[in-house]
C-alpha cells in the first residue's frame, strides 16, 4: 500500500515514512499556519509537530482500519468514537441536571447528579469492557468501505511514476530548516544575536566534537558485529568524515552558510526574499534618521504569493442597496481612478505615535516613535485584521517629525505612491501592469489632523475635519440640521492659501496635506475616515458610563463595592471572558471616566443590563441614556448597513444627544459627540466604519514594543525594529506556500453516516451525496471565526426580530461547516436593550452559509430568563 502526501506528490510505503517527509519538507515551510492531519478524511490541523503526532497516536490507531466504535447519546443523539469523549459528554448533561440512564447492560440506574453518576460507575461498572455497554449505546461499524484514500493498492498506481528519492536534496532541506529556526528565534521570539551565536557554537560542538566518540563506538561495534577488521586510522578517518559530512555540522561550521551572523543573514536574504529597509538622513550632524521600507518592492513581493493573489484579484461586487465595504461608499464610487472598469489596487495608510518604553518611566517621550503602516484594502476586512497583513512603511522619532515635518519624512513613500499612480507595478501572475493609489488614511483624531494639516488643538474654534463649524456652536446646534457645511475640495484649497498667507490657521486648516498635495487621486477632504475606537469606545463610552454610574450609585440603586463584586463574579463566556471589564476605580466620579481599554468598555456596556438592569427602574433617565448609547454603539459597529439602518442611527444619535443634555445640563458635550453626529453621512461616504477603525493597527505597536523590551539596546533602534519586522513578514509570507484550510479543528469524532439521526443524514446526502461518514467536534474555527457548542447564532428573522439558534452539534463535511441547532424565538426587552429567548422543540440542521450573521453570541441567565445582547446591529431580511 502507498501513502500520499496531502500537500505535494510524495508517496510512501509506510506511515512513518510519510511522517518523516512531513517534518522534513513541510513543517518548516508551514510556519504560522496549521499543519493538516495525514488522513484525507480527517479535518484536524495543528500548529506543532508534537500535537500532530499525539493526534495520530490517539485518534488514528491501527484498529481504525478494522472497525469503528460509535457511542450514541440517548438524550441528544450525539455520536462519539471514543469512550472518554462519550462520558465527558454525559457529564455535560449531568451538570445541567438532566437525567442520565446508566449505559451498561442489565442496569436500570438513573440520576441527574454528576457526582452520583460517577460514583455509581466507579462502584458498579469498574472495570468494564466494550461488551458491557448496552447495544443501543455502542455499535461497531466497518470502515473498510470508507477507508480514507491515502491508502491505495499498489496495483492501482503501478502505471504511475515511481517514488523519487529525496536523498540528494535532504542536505539543503536541513540547512533551510535550521535557517528558518534561527530566523524564528530572531524575529518572532526576539532572541538577541549573541544568544543565537551561543546556540550555534554549542550545536557545532555537540554535532562535531562531542559526538565523535559516540560515532566512533557505533562504527567499531558495527564492524565487530559483522567480523570486519579495519585499521584504527581508517576508523578515525571514517568517524571524522561522518561528523564533517553531517548536514548540521557542515551548515554550522565556520565555512558553512550558517556559521556566523553575517553568513546567516546572507542565507536568510537568499531563502526568504526580505525587502530591506532603507535609512534616510534628516540631519547628519545630529544623527537624525528615519527608516523607510520601499512600498513598491513590498507590494511586488506580496503579490507573488498565490494565496494573496486569490484574495486581491477576486471578483469585487458592489452592492446598490447595502453598504458592505468601502467600495459601496460614495467616496470610492466618485473616485474615477479606483472605481473605473480597469483593475486598480486600493491602499489604506495608517499613522500614529506610540511609546516604545515605559510611558510612566524616566524615558517617557524620549523614544516616542511615529509609525506609518499600510494594508491592501482589496483583501477582505477579516483578513486585513491579522497583524501579518499590516506592513510598515515609515518609522521615525516623533520629535523628528515635529522638527522636520511630515512632507520631509513621507517624501520617499509619496514618491513610490506617485509612481504607483502614474506608472503602475508589473504583476507577473496577471502579465500586466496594475496601478493604484491611497484610498484613505486611518488615524486617531490627533494623528489625522497632524498628517492632514489641520489644527491639532481640540480646544480651538474649528476642530472638525469633516465640517466648517465652530466649537462654541456644538452645544446648541446639531449636524443633522445642516448648520455646519461640509468641507469641500474648493473651500479647503482656499483655506490652505489663506493659512499660508497669514501664517495662521483658516477654519482649522494650517497647511497643505502632504499626501493630498503629491497624489492626484487622493484628497484630504475625502481621505480621512473617523475612528470609532477613540470617538466611542475610548471616548464617549467611558465618560458617560462614569457620569451615569455616579448618579445611579448616589440614588442608592447599588453601591460601588456591589457593582465591582458583580463585575468580578459575572459568568463571562467565550470572547466576553477574554475582554471582560476591569473593576471601576474609586476615583471614577472625580476623573469623570471609568478608564479601561476599548474592548473592556465595549463588553461592560453590552453586559451592564444583565449585571444591574434588574435593580434600575424603567423610568430612570440616566439608564435610558446609557441604553440609547448602547444602541448607537451597536449600529456603528455593524459590518453592513442599509439606508434604513443609517437613518435609524441618525435618529438614535439625536435622541442620545437630547437625553445627555437633559440628564446632565451642567455638562458640556465633548468634541467627540460632534464627530459622532457626522457618522450617518460618513457611513454613506466610506462604507461601514468598523472596517476602517484603528483597533488592529494599534495592536501592531505591540510587536515593536516586544522587540525593544527583549533587545534592550537603543542604538539605532529604528533600524533594529524595521529589520526585525521585515524578517517577520518574510517568514510569514514564506509560510503561505501551503494553502490554509477554511476549517481549522484540533479534535474530531468520525462517525459513519448511517449512525447519525435521519434528519442529519438527509441534509448531508442532499449536499454531499458521496459522503459515507461525517466528523463531529465540540469547537471549530471557520474562516477566522470560532464556534463552540452552546453558542447562539442569528439564523433568520421573523417580523423584523432575529431568530436565534443554539448550537447542539458541530459537523465538518469536507471544507464545509454544518450545525445541528435548537431554534429559539426572541422577544425584544426594551429595558435591557436585549433579546429574551424562548426555547422551542424544533431541532434543525443548517449550513454556516445560511446564517443571517456569522458572529456567535453568548446567552446569559438573568432572573430565570435566558437573554442575548448583540455585539452589533444585524441587517435582517425575512
Amino acid at each position: 500500500m502507498l501513502w500520499f502526501c496531502k500537500i505535494c506528490d510524495f508517496r510512501a510505503s509506510k506511515r512513518l515514512e510519510l511522517l518523516k517527509h512531513y517534518r522534513l519538507k513541510h513543517l518548516h515551510s508551514n510556519q504560522g499556519h496549521s499543519l493538516p492531519c495525514l488522513y484525507s478524511n480527517c479535518h484536524c490541523s495543528f500548529k506543532g509537530w508534537g500535537a500532530l503526532r499525539a493526534h495520530l497516536s490517539r485518534d488514528h490507531t491501527q484498529s481504525e482500519h478494522l472497525g469503528q466504535n460509535v457511542f450514541s447519546c440517548l438524550i441528544c443523539n450525539s455520536c462519539f468514537h471514543t469512550e472518554r469523549q462519550y462520558f465527558e459528554h454525559l457529564g455535560a448533561h449531568l451538570k445541567k441536571h438532566e437525567t442520565v440512564n446508566c449505559v451498561f447492560k442489565d442496569c436500570d440506574y438513573s440520576t441527574n447528579i454528576y457526582s452520583t453518576f460517577a460514583s455509581h460507575k466507579s462502584r458498579k461498572h469498574n472495570p468494564h469492557c466494550l461488551e458491557d455497554f448496552k447495544q443501543i449505546v455502542l455499535q461497531t461499524y466497518s470502515c473498510q468501505a470508507t477507508e480514507d484514500n491515502l491508502l491505495l493498492e499498489e496495483s492501482e498506481v503501478a502505471s504511475e511514476k515511481p517514488l523519487v528519492s529525496e536523498s540528494e536534496d535532504v542536505g539543503k532541506v536541513i540547512v533551510d530548516q535550521l535557517c528558518s529556526l534561527f530566523l524564528k528565534l530572531d524575529c518572532i521570539f526576539n532572541v538577541p544575536s549573541r544568544c543565537i551565536d551561543e546556540i550555534v557554537d554549542e550545536l557545532r560542538f555537540i554535532t562535531c566534537t562531542a559526538s565523535a566518540p559516540v560515532v566512533s563506538n557505533v562504527v567499531r561495534d558495527t564492524l565487530e558485529k559483522y567480523n570486519c577488521t579495519v585499521e584504527e586510522l581508517a576508523v578515525t578517518d571514517l568517524v571524522n568524515g561522518i561528523c564533517e559530512l553531517n548536514p548540521v555540522s557542515a551548515a554550522l561550521g565556520e565555512e558553512g552558510p550558517l556559521g556566523t551572523a553575517y553568513q546567516r543573514n546572507k542565507y536568510v536574504k537568499e531563502l526568504f526574499s526580505i525587502v530591506e529597509p532603507l535609512e534616510y538622513i534628516l540631519d547628519a550632524k545630529e544623527g537624525k534618521t528615519f527608516q523607510y521600507v520601499p512600498i513598491l518592492q513590498s507590494l511586488s513581493q506580496i503579490l507573488k504569493n498565490s494565496d494573496i493573489q486569490e484574495k486581491v484579484f477576486r471578483e469585487r461586487p458592489c452592492s446598490s442597496c447595502r453598504y458592505n465595504s468601502f467600495r459601496d461608499g460614495s467616496h470610492f464610487q466618485e473616485n474615477q481612478f479606483l472605481s473605473g472598469e480597469e483593475l486598480r489596487l486600493s491602499i489604506l495608510l495608517y499613522s500614529d505615535d506610540f511609546e516604545i518604553c515605559n510611558p510612566l518611566g524616566t524615558s517617557r517621550k524620549k523614544h516616542k516613535v511615529t509609525s506609518v503602516y499600510w494594508v491592501l484594502a482589496d483583501i477582505p476586512s477579516v483578513l486585513r485584521s491579522t497583524l501579518s497583513s499590516i506592513y510598515v512603511a515609515v518609522l521615525c522619532k516623533a520629535d523628528d517629525i515635529k522638527k522636520f515635518g511630515y512632507p520631509r519624512v513621507l517624501e520617499p513613500l509619496l514618491n513610490d505612491l506617485k509612481s504607483f499612480e502614474e506608472e503602475g507595478l508589473f504583476v507577473p501572475c496577471l502579465g500586466k501592469i496594475i496601478k493604484g493609489t491611497v484610498f484613505s488614511v486611518i488615524a486617531d483624531n490627533l494623528g489625522a489632523h497632524s498628517v492632514g494639516g489641520f489644527i491639532e488643538s481640540f480646544s480651538a474654534s474649528y476642530i472638525c475635519r469633516f465640517c466648517i463649524g465652530e466649537r462654541s456652536q456644538f452645544q446648541e446646534l446639531e449636524v443633522r440640521t445642516g448648520a455646519f457645511p461640509s468641507r469641500t475640495k474648493h473651500h479647503h484649497q482656499l483655506d490652505v492659501e489663506a493659512a499660508l498667507a497669514s501664517n495662521t490657521h483658516s477654519h482649522g486648516v494650517k497647511r497643505h496635506c502632504a499626501i493630498s498635495e503629491r497624489l492626484s487621486h487622493f484628497h484630504v477632504t475625502t481621505g480621512y475616515p473617523p475612528d470609532i475606537l477613540h470617538d466611542l469606545l475610548e471616548g464617549i463610552v467611558p465618560v458617560e458610563l462614569a457620569l451615569c454610574l455616579d448618579i445611579l450609585i448616589k440614588k442608592k440603586y447599588f453601591s460601588l463595592e456591589e457593582l465591582n463584586c458583580i463585575i468580578q463574579r459575572f459568568p463571562y463566556k467565550w470572547k466576553d471572558r477574554t475582554n471582560c471589564p476591569q473593576v471601576i476605580p474609586p476615583t471614577f466620579a472625580l476623573r469623570k471616566t471609568i478608564g479601561g481599554n476599548a474592548h473592556e468598555n465595549w463588553c461592560l456596556l453590552r453586559l451592564l443590563p444583565f449585571m444591574i438592569g434588574p435593580k434600575i427602574p424603567e423610568e430612570e433617565e440616566t439608564w435610558q441614556l446609557l441604553m440609547t448609547l448602547k444602541d448607537v454603539v451597536e449600529l456603528v459597529m455593524s459590518p453592513a448597513h442599509t439606508d434604513e439602518s443609517i437613518g435609524h442611527l441618525d435618529s438614535l444619535i439625536a435622541e442620545h444627544r437630547s437625553r445627555f443634555i437633559s440628564a446632565f445640563p451642567k455638562e458640556k458635550l465633548i468634541p467627540k459627540h460632534h464627530f459622532v453626529e457626522h457618522y450617518p453621512g460618513l457611513i454613506k461616504a466610506f462604507g461601514p466604519l468598523v472596517s476602517l477603525w484603528t483597533m488592529r493597527f494599534e495592536a501592531k505597536h505591540h510587536f515593536f514594543k516586544k522587540i525593544v523590551r527583549h533587545t534592550n539596546c537603543f542604538r539605532n533602534i529604528l533600524k533594529t525594529m524595521a529589520r526585525k519586522h521585515q524578517c517577520m513578514i518574510a517568514y510569514h509570507l514564506h509560510g503561505l506556500n501551503v494553502k490554509k484550510r477554511a476549517v481549522s479543528v484540533s479534535s474530531v469524532s468520525r462517525v459513519p453516516l448511517q449512525v447519525v439521526h435521519e434528519n442529519i443524514q438527509e441534509f448531508i446526502l442532499q449536499k454531499f451525496p458521496e459522503e459515507a461518514a461525517v466528523h463531529f467536534t465540540s469547537k471549530v474555527e471557520f474562516q477566522g471565526t470560532s464556534y463552540g457548542i452552546g453558542m447562539m447564532l442569528v439564523y433568520r428573522s421573523t417580523g423584523g426580530l432575529p431568530d436565534f439558534a443554539e448550537i447542539l452539534q458541530i459537523i465538518v463535511v469536507q471544507d464545509s461547516l454544518v450545525f445541528v441547532v435548537k431554534l429559539h424565538s426572541a422577544w425584544y426587552f426594551e429595558h435591557f436593550r436585549c433579546f429574551k429567548l424562548e426555547s422551542t422543540s424544533i431541532v434543525k440542521v443548517i449550513d454556516q452559509s445560511e446564517l443571517a450573521d456569522t458572529h456567535p453570541l453568548a446567552a446569559y441567565a438573568v432572573e430565570g430568563n435566558r437573554m442575548v445582547s448583540l455585539k452589533h446591529h444585524i441587517c435582517l431580511s425575512n
